[in-house]
């Protein structure tokens, strides 16, 4: 028992903390098992590349507009009702996706249902935030992130296999079906298992620009440098199934994709928790730096990975960009203003998303011109990005 409370109390799993991983765990599964094949889905019911684009555009858009509403709605009522509301919103997204199987409508639909990571995610942190000291938000944050992984690993999987057996019509639909559940079962758990908000801790400006004023300076140049990491990999993100599935040399199947994404999460998975032990004892700079570089390694790597076997290896490095994610969102809990950290979150991802939406169109039209251009337009933006964050990043510390 001794023992069990040591590695509880070291991964940071307190009540609140086991609450929120048990929401992650349901929601993200039945969110995984549809996301990554919408491309696929789109194609099928009639879109093409425009479409797609318009899908990966609008979700980083949609990323951008629902976080700072997502932070300042959960300072306001509390994490634990604004969570309720948000996966409400996703199941109401996956029934319209149900009901109208028409590549307008899932688009229509996708505003709700791709809403639930980027609306949550401020009060998800907050949460974090909140329940642990600051020496233990990043190991918070790290197990949010590590178990997050399981859906994304599972999801696809499970997604690939109802496509395997009733196609990308029906499979994708069957997946938006047992989403659904999940999302029940999730709201279940989560007012079961979380805890009574306490009283929210001030109240947001409504006007997000007002927050500038009380932002930390360092956060402006991680901002400029994750802008730039993003565009990264939101560029090719849309067509990464595309490309593995329809255009290389030896194409690979559903299953064999879903395969990929398991072997991206588990790479992760590995390097999470002892990243997080040494992150919170130290500068986070370092970690954050290192994750830039694989970010702009992934879209090159890519590009010459033509069969499943290479393609294993550029998923592997796809997993490694992960390194420092955690880290990544710590250091900007750490630089927010410890009385809004659910908003000021919100509003760096607002500003970051809104210019990153620009990237996943544009990306549509690389694609057209040719997956070169694509990938190694990307991987540009990424070196771009590392080199700013190298001279001008900041650690809370305020070490270069």
């Amino acid at each position: 028992m001794t023992r069990l409370r040591s590695l509880t109390g070291f991964l940071g799993l307190g009540s609140a903390m086991t609450g929120l991983l048990c929401m992650v765990v349901l929601v993200g599964l039945g969110e995984r098992m549809a996301e990554r094949f919408l491309p696929l889905y789109l194609v099928a019911l009639g879109g093409g590349a425009i479409a797609i684009g318009i899908l990966n555009g609008l979700q980083n858009l949609l990323n951008a507009l629902y976080s700072y509403p997502g932070g300042y709605l959960a300072d306001r009522i509390g994490t634990k009702r604004s969570l309720l509301v948000f996966n409400l919103i996703s199941v109401a997204g996956y029934g319209v996706a149900i009901l109208a199987p028409s590549w307008p409508m899932v688009i229509g639909g996708s505003v709700l249902f791709l809403s639930w990571s980027a609306i949550s995610l401020p009060a998800t942190m907050a949460l974090v935030a909140r329940a642990l000291p600051r020496d233990k938000r990043t190991m918070g944050v790290t197990m949010h992130s590590l178990v997050r992984r399981f859906p994304m690993a599972l999801g696809p999987l499970i997604g690939g296999t109802l496509i395997g057996l009733w196609g990308e019509r029906d499979g994708v639909r069957a997946a938006f079906v047992v989403a659904i559940v999940m999302a029940g079962l999730a709201i279940v758990f989560q007012q079961k298992l979380i805890p009574d908000d306490e009283t929210p801790i001030a109240r947001p400006p409504e006007n997000p620009l007002r927050m500038w004023s009380e932002w930390n300076p360092a956060l402006n140049n991680l901002l400029v440098s994750d802008i730039l990491i993003r565009f990264c990999e939101q560029i090719p993100y849309a067509f990464v199934v595309i490309w593995s599935m329809k255009v290389i040399d030896h194409p690979v199947s559903a299953f064999q994709f879903g395969a990929l994404t398991a072997i991206e999460t588990a790479t992760a998975a590995l390097v999470y928790i002892p990243v997080a032990a040494f992150a919170d004892r130290g500068e986070k700079k370092p970690f954050v730096l290192l994750t830039f570089v694989f970010f702009s390694l992934f879209p090159v790597v890519l590009y010459f990975s033509r069969s499943f076997g290479w393609l294993v290896v550029a998923f592997v490095i796809r997993g490694l960009k992960e390194f420092g994610e955690p880290t990544r969102k710590a250091l900007i809990l750490d630089l927010a203003p410890e009385d809004r950290k659910a908003a000021a979150f919100g509003l760096y991802y607002l500003v970051r998303d809104v210019v990153v939406s620009v990237a996943a169109f544009g990306g549509a039209f690389l694609w057209q011109t040719s997956p070169a251009a694509n990938l190694f337009g990307a991987s540009a933006c990424g070196v771009a990005g590392t080199v700013w964050f190298a001279f001008r990043g900041r650690s809370a510390s305020g070490r270069c």
